[in-house]
């Protein structure tokens, strides 16, 4: 399988702390990855780096064949690069069709009246203020945003984090659609059901290393790798 994103020996942090260390991952076209970890193992600064807002100390992001080293947050998205960040960061004094509207891209099949088709619990509240929606609808609405300039790549960073279990279903089903659609992913999760539904390869990473992956019949079948790199009783 081509890869349409390459994560090669990525390495950064924060001051003289570094996070990361040689993350080496891809996606392919149309494929769903997953990347698995405890609070701190160096998930979200993954995501930072590949979308150009944390500069990388060593290594390469490379998407669809073209170098993003030292290309500026603004530049990524332009590429074809969305992200869904772990707080959504929605706007919250816009409304919801305001807060879709301004991420519209010319030449994208996300118009605002698809938009509004995939996401019906939007379409009901669209002159709502993002900052009076529901978390979940909340959640929905950064997800249909990093929709709407039309995306080659999706990326999700917590989508599922403090939502209750009947808002993640259907977190999952959208999911689901969007991967049937043949839209690429890399979904940042903690959840293993999550991953499970959604994901075709998964990726542990621990202490900024990649430290295991499989598909989801191997992550079924890897136990001991649960256990050591993402539950607690082995922090």
């Amino acid at each position: 399988m081509t890869a349409l994103l390459e994560l090669d020996a990525m390495e950064a942090g924060y001051g003289k702390s570094r996070v990361l260390h040689g993350v080496t991952l891809s996606i392919g076209a149309g494929e769903t990855v997953a990347l698995l970890g405890r609070n701190g193992a160096g998930k979200s600064t993954t995501m930072r780096c590949i979308t150009g807002l944390l500069r990388l100390q060593a290594g390469r992001v490379v998407f669809g064949g073209r170098d993003l080293r030292g290309m500026p947050p603004h530049a990524v998205a332009r590429l074809g690069l969305s992200l869904v960040p772990e707080h959504r960061g929605i706007f919250a004094a816009l409304t919801v069709e305001e807060n879709l509207r301004i991420a519209a891209r010319r030449g994208s099949r996300w118009t605002f009246e698809a938009a509004m088709a995939m996401f019906p619990q939007l379409a009901a509240r669209r002159r709502t203020p993002g900052g009076k929606l529901s978390g979940g609808e909340q959640q929905m609405l950064a997800i249909a945003r990093a929709l709407m300039p039309g995306p080659r790549l999706l990326l999700l960073d917590e989508p599922t984090e403090g939502l209750a279990p009947v808002i993640v279903e259907r977190l999952v089903a959208l999911l689901r659609t969007l991967k049937d659609e043949g839209l690429p992913m890399l979904l940042v999760e903690q959840s293993l059901e999550v991953c499970r539904a959604v994901a075709d390869r998964h990726a542990m990473i621990d202490e900024g290393r990649i430290v295991w992956t499989g598909d989801t019949q191997a992550l079924a079948a890897a136990d001991d790798a649960v256990r050591r790199h993402l539950t607690l009783e082995e922090a």
